[in-house]
This record gives structure tokens, sequence and C-alpha cells, in this order.
């Protein structure tokens, strides 16, 4: 396969990563110049806080995202290093989604203190975006290791 045949998806990947990574890198120097309502502290902070811990599985499923693309590019997609590879994006998007249920009742309150009801939908976008993408992994997980124990098969009766 040709080696730029991935080009566009890393890329993709890459532009995932660099927004997420620079607003981390501001928001650690803005936020504690800049702190927030005292009336409200109490319900931020632990937004924030959850935000900055579920960019761990963030970049660690995008790695691992392009670890694949790379096993890709080097004809080996069929092989147990990438059936790992999305293992470990499928439980980066469960973990990634736990971590906002568990931000969500602080987006509820924020909603509810500020009149603001959209923002419990808001709230709720990552939650179902890394579901989706964690059951996605997961079909495709299966796939592939049935698509290897099929070859593996095929290869012993020859």
């Amino acid at each position: 396969m040709n080696r730029g045949s991935t080009l566009f998806l890393k890329i993709a990947v890459f532009l995932m990563g660099a927004p997420v990574f620079a607003l981390g890198i501001v928001g650690l120097f803005w936020l504690p110049n800049n702190p927030v309502n005292p009336a409200y502290d109490h319900i931020l902070y632990p937004i924030v806080i959850g935000m900055y811990v579920s960019v761990l599985p963030y970049f660690t499923a995008l790695v691992q995202a392009f670890k694949l693309l790379g096993l890709i590019d080097k004809n080996q997609a069929f092989s147990e290093s990438a059936v790992k590879a999305l293992k470990i994006i499928k439980y980066c998007a469960m973990t990634y989604s736990g971590l906002y249920v568990i931000i969500l009742p602080f987006v509820f309150l924020l909603a509810e203190r500020d009149d603001a009801p959209g923002a419990i939908f808001i709230g709720m976008v990552p939650i179902f975006a890394s579901m989706v993408i964690a059951v996605f992994a997961a079909v495709l997980q299966r796939l592939l290791k049935e698509a290897i124990d099929i070859k593996s098969e095929n290869d012993l009766t020859v």
C-alpha cells in the first residue's frame, strides 16, 4: 500500500489534537489570572477539572489512531497490534464518556442556576459521541480479530 494513502487521516488526527492541546495550555495560564465568579466556583471548577482529566484518554486514543494508521501504511492492518490499538481506543472512549457522565450533574447545576437549559444538551454531546466511537471501535476490533483468526486458519490449511 502506498505510504501516503493515510496521510489525509493522519493530518486529520493531528488537527483534532492540536486545538485541544492549544486550548489546554492557554487555559492553564488564563484561568488562575481570571478566576470565576465566587458564586459559580463550586460548579465551574469541577467541570474544568473534569475537562482537563478527560484530555488524557482523548490524546491516548489519538495516539492509538495514529499508530493504527501507521500499521495500515505498513500493510499490517490485520495484526494483533491493530486489535490492541482498537481495544485501547475503545477503553479510552468509554473512559472519556464516563468522565463526562461524572461532570454532567455539575453542568445541570450550572444550567439551572444560569437558566440555560441548552447547556444540558451540550453537556451530553461528548457522552454520546464517545459512546458511538466506543461501539464502533468494539465492532471493528471484533471483526478484525475474526479476520485474523480466519487468516491464521487458512494459513494452517495450506
